[in-house]
C-alpha cells in the first residue's frame, strides 16, 4: 500500500543571497509503486511548469512566493530558492545592507561584558537520520544516509590524516585521525560562514570565509584567513590574508598559481601574493563595477547579483594564461568566460570546443585540474536549460585533454548519461543536476588524471576519463531493490549511501590509506579512494565521519518536554534538510522522527513525546508517542501515529505562508495553539488534533501579507507580518487579538482583532518582526525583536534604530530597550523566571537583568552563530536552537540579578 502522504524533501539554504527567481521542478518518484515509500512524486508535469513560470519571473519577490501554486508546486528545488531567498529577506529588509555590517557587530561584541556561567552543548552526540525506532510515516529513516550533521561546504586533507571541514555557518574543525574524533579551530573568528577550505604547497589552511552555495549577501564572510600550522593550531583574528577587501563577500574558489592565489566572489576575482600575506587584495575583474560597494548603483537592488565569479582555471604550462568562470545562476548578460587580453583587460572568449561560453549557458561553474596537469575538466549549469527543462539544469561535464583551461573541450557527460548510470533520480521533474546551480564539486584522483568524482545531487565517479559513470553515492536508497522498511534490516540489503546535495570534496591518507572524502547537506562521509561497489556501482563503503563531535546542525528551532519514560527531558527540534531531531532522556545518540526540512516546532513541556513539527509552509505534522513507529503503517495505515494537521494556508505555497511560518502554544493553555500564514490560524485540541480542518480561521491579515512571528499567552494573541516581504516595496506590520477571534481575555480593553499603528519612520522600524514575548503577569505588557540592521548599514525606507522593544499598553506605544547591543538581526526573545530578559541573535545570545538598562552576553562558550530560537525548559534551562551549531542549554536558574 501507498503511503498516505506525499512528503516533499527540501533545502533550506541559509547563508548568502536572495535566490531571484531560480527554482526547478523536482520531486521523486519511485522506481517500484506497488512498494510502500517515505514519498511518493505527484504531478511532475505541474512542477515543471511551475519551475519555468518562476525562472523568467526575473529578480525581486520570489516566483512561488508571488505566484502562491500549491502543494504539487512546492517541489525541494523550488524551497532551496524560496528558502534562501526568505531568510536573506529579513536579514536585509527594506533595502540593501552595506558591507562591514557584521564585522562592526562583530567587533562591539568583543569588548562586552559576560554574565558567569556556561553554556552546555545538548546537541553533542550523533544524529541517526536511519534510527530504527523512527519509521512512521513521516520519517525519512531507512533511505541510507545514517549519522548526519548540518551542511558541509569546505574539506581539506592530507596524506597524514589530517581532515579539516568546514560548516555551512559552523566555522572549521579538524580531525587527526583521517576524520573523526573532531575539534572546532575556528571559534575565534568574527564569521564561521565557510567558503572553501584549501592546503596548499606548504600545508597552509587557508579558510574562504562566506558561503557561495546559494548566491550572494546574507551570512556572508570577514575575508580569507591562513593557518600556518593546521596540525596543531587554531585561527586567529589576526591571520587574515589582507585588509578588509573581501569582507561582507561570499568566496565560492580559491585556486593557486605559482605565488599567487586567486579567489573567486561575490565581487568579482580577486588575487593576493601567498608568500607576502598582508597588503591588500588585488581586484582582477568585476564585469560591473558600477554596482560594487561605494558606485554609482551600490543601491540597487540587484547589485548582489551583478559581479559573482564562480570559479577561476589556470594554465599548468602558464600561469599567466587564466579563464574567469563569471555569471548569476539565473542569468545576466555579463555571464560567460572571461580572459585577459594584450591590453590587460578581461574580455569573453568564445570557440573552446564543447564548453559552454554564451551568456546563456553560462551559470554556476567548478574547475578541477588533474595533479601533473593533463587534464582539466568542468561542470556548467546553464541557466537558459534551468529556465526550460524541468528535468535538470545540467548542461554537461567536460574535459579539455591537454589541460589547458582554453581547450578544446569535449563534452563527456549531460544528465541522461548520468541518470542511465545507477542514479536513484529518475523521475520526471528531478533528475541529476537539477539543482547543479547549488551541488556542485569536482575532484581528480592525484595519481590518475581519468579518475575523477562529481558531485550533484548524489555523487558520480568514473575511472576512465568520463567514457562512462557510477553512481557509488546514490541520493538515497529507497527506490532499489534492495531497499527495506524492517528496522531489523536497517535499509534492507542496501550499503549506507552519502546524504544528498554535495558541495565539498577532497583525498587524503592516513595509515596508508587513500580515501575520497565529501561534504554534503548532511555533514561528512569518506570512502576507499579506489572503493568497492556492487551490481548496480553504488558504494559498499561509505563511513559517515558525523560522529556527535563535529556539530553543525542547522536548527530553526527547540522544544523541550518532560521525558516520561526514562526520566530527565526530550529535546527535539527542526532542521535545515535533516528532518526533526529527537534526543530522549536516555539516548546516546539522536534520532530523526520526522522528514524533510524541519521548521518551527510545538513540544508538550508536561510530555515531550506530545510534539508538533512543521514541515514547511505551514505544513504541520502530531505525533504523541514521539514518532516511534516499526513501519508497519506501509501495510496497515491504521498503525500510523503521525497525523498531517496543516492549516488551510499550507495549501496555498508562498502565498498563503512563510517557507518557516511561526507556530506556537498558548503560555497558559498548552491545548491553543496558534499558526500563521496568510490567516492567523487557531486549535484548541492540543496535540489531540488530527486533521487540518480542525482549525479556525481567527483572522485574515490581507492579501499579500503572511505571518513572520506569533505569540498567545491567557488568549491574547500578537502576530507579525510582512508583504511585500523582500526590498521591492517591504511592508511590515503587528496585528492583535484574542485566540477566539473576537476580543482579547486579559488585557482589558480592545475590541477585537486589530493592526496596531506602526508608521514606516515610527520607533519600531520598518524591518522583519521576528519574535515576540508576552509578560505572563499581563498580557499587554510584550517585547518584540527586529530582525536586520539599522539605517547605519541598511538602505531603505524607515529601516530606523533598535533590536528590541517593550509595550506597556498592547502594543499602542512601544520603547526601545536596545540600549548597549551590537547593531545585529535579533531573531529571538524570551523574560526569564527571574525578571530578566533573553534575546537571541545572528552573533550571540544577550541578557539584560531585571531593572537593568543595559545587556551582557549570556555566558561563555557559545559559538559565534545565528541563535534562531530560545526555548525554557521544564527543566529550568533555556535552550538556543543554533543555525550552523546544533542545540545548547544553560541554566538560568543560576544567574545573579545584578543590574547595571
Amino acid at each position: 500500500m501507498l503511503p498516505p502522504k506525499h512528503q516533499r524533501r527540501f533545502i533550506t539554504c541559509t547563508v548568502v543571497a536572495a535566490a531571484f527567481g531560480l527554482v526547478s521542478a523536482q520531486s521523486f518518484a519511485a522506481s517500484n509503486s506497488t512498494r510502500p515509500r517515505p514519498w511518493q512524486a505527484r504531478h511532475q508535469a505541474a512542477m515543471g511548469r511551475e519551475h519555468i513560470k518562476a525562472v523568467h519571473a526575473g529578480h525581486g519577490m520570489s516566483a512561488f512566493a508571488a505566484e502562491g501554486g500549491d502543494d504539487d508546486g512546492a517541489d525541494e528545488a523550488e524551497n532551496s530558492a524560496e528558502a534562501t531567498a526568505q531568510f536573506t529577506e529579513a536579514r536585509t529588509a527594506p533595502g540593501v545592507v552595506a558591507p562591514g555590517a557584521y564585522g562592526a557587530a562583530w567587533q562591539q561584541l568583543q569588548s562586552m561584558r559576560h554574565t558567569s556561567g556556561s553554556w552546555d552543548h545538548v546537541t553533542r552526540k550523533a544524529y541517526n537520520s536511519d534510527d530504527s525506532r523512527y519509521r512512521d510515516v513521516n520519517s525519512n529513516s531507512s533511505g541510507g544516509a545514517g549519522d548526519v550533521t548540518g551542511r558541509i561546504t569546505g574539506i581539506a586533507a592530507d596524506d597524514h590524516g589530517y581532515v579539516y571541514a568546514g560548516g555551512a555557518n559552523g566555522g572549521v574543525f579538524r580531525s587527526t585521525t583521517g576524520g573523526g574524533h573532531w575539534k572546532p579551530i575556528s571559534d575565534k573568528l568574527p564569521s564561521l560562514s565557510t567558503g572553501t577550505l584549501s592546503l596548499d604547497g606548504k600545508n597552509r589552511l587557508w579558510y574562504a570565509t562566506g558561503e557561495s552555495n546559494t548566491g550572494a549577501t546574507s551570512f556572508v564572510g570577514t575575508g580569507v584567513y591562513v593557518l600556518k600550522d593546521p596540525r596543531h593550531g587554531q585561527f586567529q583574528p589576526g591571520d587574515r590574508v589582507g585588509g578588509a577587501e573581501l569582507e561582507s563577500t561570499v568566496i565560492h574558489a580559491l585556486r593557486f598559481a605559482g605565488t599567487t592565489v586567486w579567489a573567486a566572489t561575490s565581487t568579482g576575482v580577486w588575487s593576493h601574493s601567498t608568500t607576502t600575506l598582508s597588503g591588500p587584495w588585488k581586484q582582477e575583474f568585476a564585469p560591473n563595477p558600477d554596482y560594487l560597494p561605494g558606485g554609482s548603483k551600490a543601491d540597487d537592488p540587484s547589485a548582489p547579483y551583478k559581479n559573482i565569479a564562480n570559479d577561476i582555471a589556470v594554465d599548468p604550462k602558464d600561469p599567466s594564461k587564466v579563464l574567469l568562470a563569471v555569471g548569476w545562476r539565473g542569468a545576466d548578460t555579463y555571464n560567460g568566460l572571461y580572459a585577459k587580453t594584450d591590453d590587460g583587460s578581461w574580455k569573453p572568449v568564445s570557440g573552446l570546443g564543447d564548453l559552454p561560453t554564451s551568456s546563456a549557458d553560462v551559470g554556476n561553474m567548478t574547475f578541477a585540474a588533474a595533479a601533473d596537469g593533463s587534464r582539466l575538466y568542468a561542470i556548467d549549469q546553464s541557466p537558459a536549460q534551468t529556465a526550460a527543462n524541468p528535468d535538470s539544469g545540467l548542461k554537461g561535464v567536460y574535459v579539455s585533454k591537454n589541460g589547458s583551461p582554453f581547450g578544446p573541450w569535449t563534452q563527456i557527460a549531460d544528465y541522461t548519461k548520468l541518470k542511465a548510470s545507477g542514479s536513484a533520480l529518475q523521475g520526471a521533474g528531478y533528475m541529476p543536476g537539477i539543482q547543479s546551480w547549488y551541488n556542485q564539486f569536482l575532484q581528480v584522483d592525484p595519481a590518475d588524471a581519468d579518475h575523477v568524482y562529481l558531485g550533484l545531487e548524489e555523487v558520480f565517479e568514473t575511472k576512465n576519463g568520463g567514457q562512462s559513470w557510477t553512481v557509488p553515492g546514490p541520493y538515497w536508497n529507497f527506490p532499489f531493490p534492495c531497499w527495506s522498511i524492517d528496522p531489523a534490516k536497517q535499509t534492507g540489503d542496501c550499503s549506507p549511501t552519502t546524504h544528498s546535495d554535495q558541495h565539498a570534496v577532497a583525498i587524503g591518507s592516513h595509515k596508508g590509506k587513500t580515501w575520497a572524502y565529501v561534504g554534503n547537506d548532511g555533514g561528512i562521509y569518506r570512502r576507499p579512494l579506489n572503493g568497492a561497489v556492487d551490481s548496480g556501482g553504488h558504494a559498499k563503503d561509505w563511513q559517515s565521519l558525523s560522529d556527535g563531535t563535529l556539530d553543525t546542525l542547522q536548527y530553526y528551532s527547540v522544544g523541550v518536554g518532560k521525558d516520561l519514560t526514562y526520566g530527565g527531558v526530550s529535546v527535539t527540534g527542526g532542521l535545515q534538510d535533516n528532518g526533526q531531531s529527537i534526543l530522549r532522556g536516555h539516548d546516546k545518540v539522536m534520532g530523526s522522527n520526522f522528514g524533510g526540512d524541519g521548521g518551527d516546532t510545538i513540544t508538550d513541556p508536561a510530555n515531550g513525546c506530545n510534539i508538533a513539527a512543521e514541515y514547511v509552509y505551514l505544513d504541520m505534522w502530531v505525533t504523541q508517542n514521539c514518532g516511534v513507529n516499526d513501519g508497519s503503517w506501509s501495510t496497515d495505515p491504521s498503525k500510523a501515529t503521525e497525523y498531517e494537521v496543516a492549516p488551510p494556508d499550507k495549501d496555498q505555497g508562498g502565498a498563503g505562508a512563510r517557507f518557516i511560518a511561526p507556530i506556537a502554544a498558548d503560555a497558559k493553555d498548552t491545548n491553543t495553539w496558534v499558526a500563521g500564514g496568510r490567516h492567523v490560524w487557531v486549535n484548541t485540541k492540543g496535540f489531540a488534533i488530527r486533521s487540518g480542518k480542525e482549525w479556525t480561521n481567527a483572522y485574515d491579515l490581507g492579501e499579500g501579507h503572511v505571518a513572520t512571528a506569533v505569540a498567545s499567552s491567557g488568549g491574547t494573541v500578537y502576530v507579525g507580518w510582512c508583504g511585500p516581504c523582500n526590498n521591492q516595496g517591504f511592508t511590515r506590520g503587528i496585528a492583535v487579538g484574542n485566540a477566539g477571534g473576537t476580543s482579547r481575555t486579559e488585557s482589558g480593553g480592545g475590541t477585537g482583532w486589530h493592526q496596531l499603528n506602526l508608521p514606516v519612520d515610527g520607533t519600531i522600524p520598518n524591518r522583519y518582526v521576528s519574535g515576540f514575548e508576552i509578560d505572563p503577569a499581563d498580557a499587554q505588557h510584550v517585547f518584540v525583536a527586529i530582525n536586520g540592521f539599522s539605517r547605519r548599514f541598511t538602505e531603505g525606507p524607515g529601516a530606523g534604530v533598535g533590536h528590541v522593544f517593550e509595550s506597556k499598553d498592547g502594543g499602542a506605544s512601544w520603547t526601545d530597550i536596545s540600549a548597549n547591543l551590537p547593531d545585529v538581526p535579533a531573531d529571538t526573545v524570551k523574560l526569564l523566571p527571574n525578571g530578566g530578559l533573553a534575546l537571541g541573535t545572528d552573533l550571540a545570545t544577550f541578557y539584560r537583568p531585571a531593572g537593568a538598562t543595559k545587556w551582557q552576553v549570556l555566558g561563555h562558550n557559545l559559538p559565534t552563530t545565528a541563535v534562531m530560537q530560545l526555548r525554557l525548559g521544564p527543566d529550568g534551562k533555556l535552550y538556543a536552537a543554533t543555525h550552523g551549531r546544533g542545540i545548547w542549554s544553560f541554566d538560568v536558574r543560576r544567574l545573579k540579578g545584578r543590574k547595571d
